[in-house]
């Protein structure tokens, strides 16, 4: 019996640290269409055809949280999301770090190119209209994003019209930066469309939007990415040093593209243990 009670309680603990609340993102339709209606699918953890974006919130445990959240803009290429190890696995882990992870399931532009930023503008007001309930200082809440997630954070990071919308730090992971010579090219093609201004290509490309105001950035990479070349991430991060913004880079040997959180990423102790490193270091 009391080893029945004991595995009760594991169980609880268990429960109480994945925790989670799914949130529809928007309460009526938003401002503007992707077009998109077919029904969403979801392949192995990687969701297409998202109509209804939403937010899954995972908040630590009171006698952990240090007030901190990051919003989680998964990859795909602005095609689908890889919302397990991009997503929901990153969250758990700042989870267990004493940070609100909360998963964004944005919309696919589907050549509407301003519905992914729209979506995270959404998210970021609704967790600062939450930060007081949620134990969250509204002065600490990031974006995190990987692959075209990187991009929307990015984006997020350089776009914001206001002090409410700005994230006060951004984690890149491997991210698309540029639509111009090197970048990820399915990504733009989703993005801005086949053909694309010169004026779009600017715009969007977001070394070239960096200003003082851009919050603090730490990327990770690999040097053997091909599929978004590393530079990519090293123009970003130039933009930031010539604004004087605090940014650390670490680019790992190998792995090449889309790791996240999977273990059998070689460096995947190193990475988590850099990035804890960098949480405890910032500044707000």
């Amino acid at each position: 019996m009391k080893n029945l009670f004991l595995v009760f309680l594991f169980f609880l603990s268990v429960i109480s640290m994945d925790a989670q609340k799914v949130v529809k993102l928007w309460e009526n339709t938003p401002p503007t269409s992707n077009g998109l209606s077919e029904t969403e699918l979801n392949e192995d953890g990687r969701i297409s055809n998202v109509t209804t974006p939403e937010l899954t919130v995972y908040l630590p445990d009171s006698a952990v949280n240090k007030g901190i959240a990051v919003i989680i803009c998964p990859g795909g290429g602005y095609a689908r999301l890889a919302i397990d190890h991009e997503g929901h696995d990153f969250a758990k882990w700042l989870q267990s770090q004493g940070i609100a992870g909360i998963v964004l399931k944005y919309r696919m532009p589907n050549k509407v190119k301003q519905v992914p930023l729209e979506d995270f503008n959404q998210a970021i007001t609704y967790v600062r209209s939450k930060a007081s309930e949620w134990k969250i200082s509204n002065d600490k809440i990031g974006v995190a994003g990987f692959s075209a997630g990187g991009h929307l954070a990015a984006t997020a990071s350089t776009h914001f019209s206001s002090k409410e919308l700005r994230p006060d730090f951004s984690i890149l992971f491997y991210p698309v930066i540029t639509m111009g010579d090197f970048t990820h090219e399915g990504s733009r093609n989703n993005l801005l469309g086949e053909t694309p201004s010169a004026s779009e290509i600017m715009y969007y490309s977001n070394e070239r939007q960096v200003n003082e105001f851009t919050p603090p950035a730490i990327l990770l990479l690999s040097d053997d990415d091909t599929a978004v070349p590393p530079k990519n991430s090293i123009t970003y991060y130039s933009a930031l040093k010539d604004n004087k913004i605090p940014a650390t880079m670490y680019i790992f040997p190998s792995g090449g593209h889309g790791w996240g959180m999977r273990d059998n990423f070689e460096y995947h102790k190193e990475m988590l243990s850099l990035l804890s490193s960098w949480l405890k270091t910032l500044s707000f």
